[in-house]
C-alpha cells in the first residue's frame, strides 16, 4: 500500500520545474508524450505518474475508478500489468492530483532500451511478443462486441520484460484509460486538455482531439505506431522486418502495413508531438517567468526523434 503521509508531503514540497530540488527529491526515469515517470526518494519499490488534473475530490476518484477499471480490464483480455496503486491528494490552492504508482521494473529491460542491445533477430521477436500481446486486446473486443471495447497505445516504449520470464512482457501505459462501454466512451477528454497551454485548447479540440482519442481502437494504427517509433528510436533497419512480423498479426479485414504508409504517419505524428511540446513549454515560460504563477506540469527534455 502506498504512504498516504509520504503522497501529501511529496505534493506540498514539489517543484514541478526542478523535481530534483523539491523538498522530498524525485527523479525522473522516463517520459510520455504528456506525463513524467518518476522515482520519489524515499520509496525505492515503485514508479510514479503524477496527473494534476483535477478541480475537486470527486472527479479524482472518478478517474481514479476509472482507471482501475481499465487495469481489471486489461488484465482480464490477458495483458500481464505490474502491482499498481493510486493516492489521491488535496493540497491547498492547487489541483487535486491523482498519483499513480507501478511496481517499479529493470530499466534495462524496457523495450525501448533492449533493442539498442539486442541483435536484430531478438529485437524482431521481442516486437512479435508485443504484437501478440496487442492482439489479445482486439481478441477482446471481439469477444465483447459492442458492451466493451478497449483501447491501447502498443509502442515498445510501454512494453517491460519480465526479468524472471523473457517470454513475458508487462504493459504499463494505464494512466489515461480508454475504452468504451456500450458504444460510449468513458475518458473524459476535456480532462486531457488540462495540459494543454488554455490559449490552444480550441485547436487541439477541434482539429486533433477526435484522432488521438480514437487512433488507439484501430488494429491498423496501433501496429502502425509501433512500428513507425522504431524511428523515433534511432532503429529505423528494423522497419521493414517488423513490417512483416506485424502484418501476421493482423485482424481480418485490416490492411497490410506498407513502409510507404509507416513513413507518413511517423513524420506527421512526430511533426503532431515536437509542435505540441513546443507550445507546452512556451505556455510554462508565460505562466512561470511572465505571469509569475507555478506551473503544475513535468515537462520532458529534449526528445530525440
Amino acid at each position: 500500500m502506498l504512504s498516504q503521509n509520504l503522497l501529501h508531503d511529496f505534493e506540498k514540497g514539489l517543484n514541478p520545474q526542478k523535481p530534483a530540488e523539491s523538498k522530498i527529491p524525485a527523479r525522473i526515469v522516463g517520459y510520455g508524450e504528456i506525463s513524467a515517470i518518476f522515482e520519489i526518494a524515499e520509496d525505492k519499490y515503485h514508479v510514479y505518474k503524477r496527473l494534476p488534473l483535477f478541480d475537486s475530490l470527486r472527479a479524482a476518484r472518478q478517474y481514479q475508478k476509472m482507471y482501475l477499471e481499465y487495469c481489471g480490464l486489461l488484465a482480464e483480455a490477458g495483458l500481464y500489468l505490474p502491482a499498481h496503486d493510486t493516492g489521491i491528494v488535496a493540497a491547498a490552492g492547487r489541483p487535486v492530483a491523482l498519483y499513480i504508482a507501478q511496481r517499479k521494473l529493470p530499466d534495462a529491460n524496457f523495450g525501448h532500451k533492449l533493442i539498442h542491445h539486442l541483435d536484430a533477430g531478438s529485437s524482431l521477436k521481442l516486437i512479435e511478443l508485443a504484437t501478440r500481446e496487442i492482439a489479445k486486446i482486439w481478441e477482446f473486443n471481439h469477444v465483447n462486441q459492442s458492451a466493451v471495447e478497449l483501447a491501447i497505445d502498443g509502442q515498445l516504449s510501454n512494453w517491460v520484460r519480465d526479468p524472471e520470464n523473457t517470454q513475458r512482457l508487462y504493459y504499463i501505459d494505464t494512466s489515461t484509460p480508454l475504452f468504451c462501454k456500450q458504444g460510449v466512451e468513458q475518458q473524459n477528454p476535456e480532462l486531457l486538455l488540462k495540459s494543454a497551454p488554455g490559449f490552444l485548447r480550441w485547436i487541439i479540440r477541434r482539429f486533433f482531439l477526435q484522432d488521438v482519442m480514437t487512433r488507439y481502437y484501430s488494429p491498423g494504427l496501433v501496429f502502425m505506431d509501433l512500428v513507425a517509433n522504431l524511428y523515433k528510436e534511432q532503429k529505423p533497419e528494423l522497419i521493414e522486418p517488423a513490417i512483416a512480423r506485424v502484418n501476421a498479426h493482423l485482424p481480418p479485414g485490416q490492411a497490410p502495413l506498407t513502409k510507404g504508409g509507416v513513413d507518413k504517419y511517423y513524420k506527421q505524428d512526430k511533426l503532431i508531438w515536437v509542435v505540441f511540446l513546443g507550445l507546452r513549454r512556451l505556455d510554462r515560460f508565460i505562466t512561470t517567468r511572465l505571469l509569475w504563477k507555478r506551473y503544475e506540469f513535468i515537462l520532458p527534455g529534449r526528445i530525440r526523434r
